[in-house]
């Protein structure tokens, strides 16, 4: 029989062992997850997709529409609760952490394998994070998961319907983030740099890039009527980031953030058995090749992470069969080193990225080494302070007074918590604000704020400084640092309709 029949039966053996420890790791870690979500207030980025969650489209500037009609549903059944919006996110993770292992079952993995893959995805600081925030990253990383379990599976059972499952993952996917095209180019590139280039003459491929293509079509419809505003601001963002150095680290933060440290010789090692692999080849290729992609184009270091789970499966099956070759003494001190000391990477990580505590120095250390959790302080305050400056202009300005923000968490925090103290829909030609339009009827009054006193002047007659946003914890964050004025204006120096020609701008 050949190696890679064996193999093959190996993995259907290991079909009849009980899942059951891999669920419950799962499990496990979306309740904790769960348990800790409420700590502090909504992200910036999650502000935008709650405000654009109330104008449901197919599509917005910065991105498609699936994780803001997630968000939609969410406020149907949630309301502004933050365990319950990021009850989805949390949700999501939970299944890449349950696929990883169920990956490892399907390679031929037994229960060492199977839960050591679960336990290194669910302790990587990249899939954590996306477990604490509502991002579309979230999603993003569960559709490269789901992908790469159904290229196993095809390759395993060499099944061609399994394509039907690729496209309509793929076609979710590219209706979640466009960079998901990057893994896509890696699946072609593993179906023509391998023998599974049969597949090309299958009409179940033909058939799963249909799939994919009927679910996205809404989207692309969308994109030609809005002059493909989302590749332009993925350019200015693209731009921006390389300009700050957001780029650099790409490499070293594939071991550090996008997989658990010490396990980089696990998923190093499944990445070598993929290459070697004549049936599993095709794993390797979806690594690689958008790996090179995102170097050459310079993306940022977590556009690649959902590939690590699958690499982490195979790791974790081959290093259990080589586990086996050696003495019981060494195979059990070996195996309790690597699980301890994925458990100490994890735990390390946790500390810095989960909001554990909401007081105390465990959150002091959170705030300090975290600058995402940072950006969930203070816009309770920044609404009541907005709020304030309105009540206290006099009663003719209050009368017709609007808000100008200059950027999408300020929109989306004054859209959702604004209409309590009875404030008006903000204006901001940020992102997809730009698509709502400006008032009809020109404002007399504007409270302006992310902006600087330059920048008003610039927009604005007679600014005057009416407030500054803080917190009540004093923590240093975008909106305290680099934009902490709120000014009281008079009327646009040019015409509404002029100023909104000059739009989208992007953040």
């Amino acid at each position: 029989m050949a190696a890679t029949d064996i193999a093959v039966s190996r993995a259907r053996e290991g079909q009849r062992e009980s899942a059951m420890p891999v669920i419950l790791i799962a499990v496990l870690f979306g309740v904790a997850h769960m348990l800790t979500n409420g700590q502090y207030g909504f992200h910036r980025d999650e502000w935008q997709f709650l405000s654009d969650a109330q104008h449901l489209d197919w599509g917005f500037v910065p991105y498609p529409p699936l994780t803001a009609a997630l968000e939609h549903v969410g406020l149907a059944m949630f309301g502004l609760s933050l365990v319950g919006l990021r009850l989805f996110s949390v949700l999501a993770q939970t299944l890449v952490i349950l696929a990883a292992g169920l990956m490892a079952r399907d390679l031929g993995g037994g229960r060492r394998a199977q839960v050591f893959a679960a336990l290194a995805v669910a302790l990587s600081p990249l899939p954590m994070f996306e477990a604490t925030e509502f991002q579309y990253s979230s999603f993003d990383l569960l559709w490269w998961v789901l992908i790469a379990w159904c290229v196993i599976r095809l390759r395993r059972d060499d099944e061609p319907r399994w394509w039907l499952a690729i496209g309509a993952v793929a076609g979710l996917a590219l209706q979640t983030k466009y960079a998901i095209a990057f893994e896509l180019a890696g699946v072609l590139a593993g179906v023509l740099l391998t023998d599974a280039r049969r597949y090309v003459m299958n009409r179940w491929f033909w058939a799963g890039g249909a799939v994919a293509l009927l679910i996205v079509a809404p989207n692309l419809v969308w994109l030609i009527r809005h002059d493909f505003v989302s590749y332009h601001f993925l350019q200015g963002i693209h731009a921006r980031d390389v300009h700050q150095g957001r780029a650099e680290g790409f490499l070293r933060d594939q071991f550090l953030l996008n997989a658990n440290l010490f396990a980089a010789p696990v998923w190093l090692a499944g990445l070598y058995a993929c290459f070697k692999s004549r049936r599993y080849r095709m794993l390797a290729w979806m690594y690689v090749v958008p790996l090179l992609l995102f170097m050459v184009a310079q993306g940022r270091f977590y556009y690649t992470c959902g590939a690590y789970p699958m690499l982490l499966a195979m790791g974790s099956v081959v290093g259990e069969r080589w586990l086996h070759t050696l003495r019981p003494a060494w195979r059990t001190g070996i195996a309790t080193l690597m699980f301890a000391g994925v458990l100490a990477i994890g735990g390390y990580a946790a500390l810095r990225i989960v909001p554990i505590a909401s007081s105390g120095p465990l959150r002091d250390f959170a705030l300090r080494n975290n600058g995402d959790l940072r950006e969930e302080i203070g816009w309770d305050e920044l609404v009541a302070q907005v709020a304030a400056i309105r009540d206290a202009l006099p009663a003719e300005q209050r009368a017709q007074v609007q808000i100008a923000v200059g950027n999408y968490g300020e929109y989306g925090a004054l859209a959702l918590l604004g209409p309590q103290y009875h404030l008006p829909t903000p204006i901001t030609t940020i992102n997809s604000g730009w698509l709502r339009g400006y008032p009809q009827t020109p404002p007399t009054t504007l409270i302006v704020l992310g902006n600087s006193r330059e920048r008003a002047d610039e927009l604005f007659t007679g600014c005057r400084l009416a407030g500054h946003t803080r917190n009540a914890l004093g923590v240093d964050n975008e909106e305290t640092r680099d934009h902490p004025d709120i000014f009281v204006c008079g009327p646009t120096r040019k015409p509404w309709g002029d100023l909104w020609k000059l739009g989208p701008e992007f953040g």
